[in-house]
């Protein structure tokens, strides 16, 4: 497998920029929050259409972000370290853990375009009829919606705040008619947050909606850039199964060279090939058990 060149990194530049005045302005009023949140999801929305931007890479990494944020929520010490650990080095029997399986659960999500059936496989304690319930008490704008979805599910399911951001989002990417689900609303809500009803509660999911979006807009451009260089490195691998080593990295948040194609050699000296090209990342800083991203 081979992969054009790029001709032109630098045309990354042109991946709009979030505008100043959406990060700067001080709002208060619930229409003045309501207003930046949106423009801040239109923006998003732009860049999401740029094909330099690799999507799934992307949803890979947010659901990592929104897994920690569940996490925390829960009371549970594990980071982005630890639940990276917790999924990648399991072996065939293992059990990931609670904050493994909370993992999993924001990684299933965004693996394939969202319908009720995808949902249905990321939340398998959850009936699929109410999963749909849950989703339809969402009414009006998209913000409001995955507001008034995420307060139905946490009157009846206190303790489900997991489900329940993650149907939140669901709704929120319906609403925009997006195709797979993208995480925002958890990394950007607070623990006290979750306590909030009604208006408090929408008002809250606008604020946090503004600064996941500033976020996700960050790391776009950022992958882009980084899956670029990986692509135009690509030529000089000569293992065999290198391409399709290569596409793994273009689309999960981390690999383990016992997950790529090639015998486990073949696969750390690639992945220290990448490394020195300046490809690709190691992620967890130790000698053994290592994880490599763009």
């Amino acid at each position: 497998m081979t992969f054009a060149r790029p001709d032109h990194i630098n045309d990354l530049d042109t991946i709009p920029r979030m505008p100043a005045w959406v990060t700067s302005a001080r709002a208060e009023t619930l229409e003045d929050v309501a207003f930046l949140s949106g423009a801040a999801l239109n923006h998003l929305h732009l860049v999401l259409g740029r094909v330099e931007v690799p999507q799934a890479l992307l949803r890979d990494r947010l659901a990592l972000r929104a897994a920690e944020a569940c996490v925390a929520f829960s009371g549970r010490p594990e980071r982005a370290g630890e639940l990276r650990d917790a999924v990648h080095l399991l072996r065939p029997g293992d059990l990931p853990g609670p904050a493994g399986e909370t993992y999993l659960t924001w990684r299933r999500a965004v693996e394939r375009p969202m319908s009720i059936k995808a949902l249905g496989r990321a939340l398998p304690i959850l009936e699929p009829g109410q999963i749909g319930t849950w989703l339809d008490a969402g009414k009006g704008v998209p913000v409001t919606r995955a507001a008034m979805v995420l307060d139905a599910v946490l009157r009846e399911a206190p303790r489900a705040d997991g489900a329940g951001l993650l149907l939140a989002d669901a709704a929120l990417v319906q609403a925009l008619g997006w195709d797979h689900l993208v995480p925002l609303l958890a990394a950007g809500l607070k623990r006290a947050d979750l306590r909030k009803r009604g208006d408090d509660l929408c008002l809250a999911c606008h604020r946090a909606l503004i600064s996941s979006v500033v976020e996700a807009v960050r790391l776009s451009t950022d992958l882009a850039r980084r899956v670029a260089h990986l692509k135009a490195v690509a030529p000089k691998l000569r293992a065999k199964g290198a391409g399709d080593a290569v596409e793994m990295f273009l689309t999960r948040d981390a690999v383990g060279p016992s997950a790529l194609p090639l015998p486990d050699r073949a696969a750390r000296r690639l992945c220290d090939r990448l490394v020195e090209l300046g490809a690709v990342r190691e992620l967890t800083g130790r000698d053994t058990f290592r994880l490599y991203g763009v």
